[in-house]
């Protein structure tokens, strides 16, 4: 018996001490990865001098007042806002988007899927034509993202059918109607003031946040990440079909508004505070499944630390590749393409045998 256990699953062995390590190393190489986004840039810096500066500024280091003066205003005040930007956008769309796959049981849902991101481009292009401030921006395109999906499930409901195909079916209807809502108010936009403006929003930009905007938006980004995490075992008793999750006492109407109302919300946030970052959502949770399984108690999670890790790489290739910064968006989708292709090579291996 002993023989037959130690020799039998090294393969498994090895799978089990992977799942185990996995919430200790996404966490550490999330924090390197924060500490490397935070020294990275045009501004020349030293490796250790940004940990340097926190042990400073909490007065536990000797540093000199003028190069602390100047390190505290690229890190703190450039910086820092958009490697937190980058940390809850990567982590709020990479989750959510393993809890749309996971309610809809398509491998190919994303935040996009009900029609959030399109009312939230079609909020912030109008708030832009408006001549609003970037507070009235943001909050436009968070209104009009959950307005989106709200018409949408509005539309789903009004029919009678099975209830997330017409939950699909009406996010479909619903893009197409703030997609082409967006097109009027290009339309209509001065194409010298505003249309550049509402462009260069849709491509996604991390840094047009201050640190007081971040922060404002981090409880309930976090939170909702939180929520989506506690909701996992739920989903994976979903997955098993309707009628055996209510044998198994999962109250599945709650269960599923509760995922597509949480993940709709941080999805919403997520576009209100850096635009259009298309990917994330769909290829991190892949990745993610392949490493760690199916299981949405682990999955979720490990999805939001993915995301936030990916979008951490993407924006610093996005601030240091060529001397203008690359707007966030066209690096996601560069990256995200060969991603998922190789998710794909690997997912069809797994159904040939």
């Amino acid at each position: 018996m002993t023989v037959l256990l130690s020799a039998a699953p090294p393969r498994r062995a090895n799978r089990l001490r992977r799942l185990a390590d996995w919430r200790l190393i996404l966490p550490l190489a999330l924090a390197g990865g924060v500490l490397a986004a935070l020294s990275l840039g045009k501004f020349a810096m030293a490796p250790g001098e940004v940990p340097k500066l926190f042990c400073a500024m909490a007065g536990a280091c000797a540093m000199s007042p003028e190069r602390m003066a100047a390190l505290a205003n690229v890190v703190i005040d450039i910086r820092l806002p958009r490697v937190a930007a980058a940390v809850l956008v990567g982590g709020a769309l990479a989750s959510s988007g393993a809890a749309f796959q996971a309610v809809f049981r398509n491998p190919l849902a994303s935040p996009s899927l009900l029609g959030v991101l399109a009312g939230a481009s079609f909020g912030a292009a109008l708030g832009i034509v408006l001549g609003a401030p970037w507070a009235g921006v943001q909050a436009l395109a968070f209104v009009m993202g959950l307005a989106a999906v709200a018409f949408g499930g509005t539309v789903a409901a009004a029919f009678r059918g099975a209830p997330v195909v017409m939950l699909v079916l009406g996010g479909m209807i619903s893009n197409a109607l703030f997609a082409a809502l967006l097109s009027i108010v290009k339309f209509v936009a001065d194409p010298v003031n505003q249309l550049p403006n509402i462009v260069y929003w849709l491509m996604g930009n991390l840094g047009q946040s201050d640190l007081a905007q971040v922060l404002a938006l981090a409880p309930l980004m976090l939170g909702g990440v939180v929520l989506l995490c506690a909701l996992g075992r739920g989903l994976d008793l979903l997955a098993m079909g309707d009628d055996e999750a209510r044998s198994l006492g999962v109250p599945v109407s709650a269960l599923r508004f509760a995922a597509l109302a949480l993940a709709t919300l941080v999805s919403a946030l997520t576009v209100s505070l850096a635009g259009m970052i298309g990917w994330v959502g769909l290829i991190v949770p892949h990745v993610a499944r392949l490493a760690l399984g199916a299981r949405n108690d682990r999955l979720i999670p490990a999805s939001a630390l993915l995301g936030a890790i990916f979008l951490l790489g993407a924006d610093a290739l996005a601030r240091t590749l060529a001397d203008v910064e690359i707007p966030i968006g066209i690096v996601t989708e560069l990256l995200g393409i060969p991603v998922f292709m190789a998710v794909l090579g690997r997912v069809r291996r797994g159904w040939n045998g």
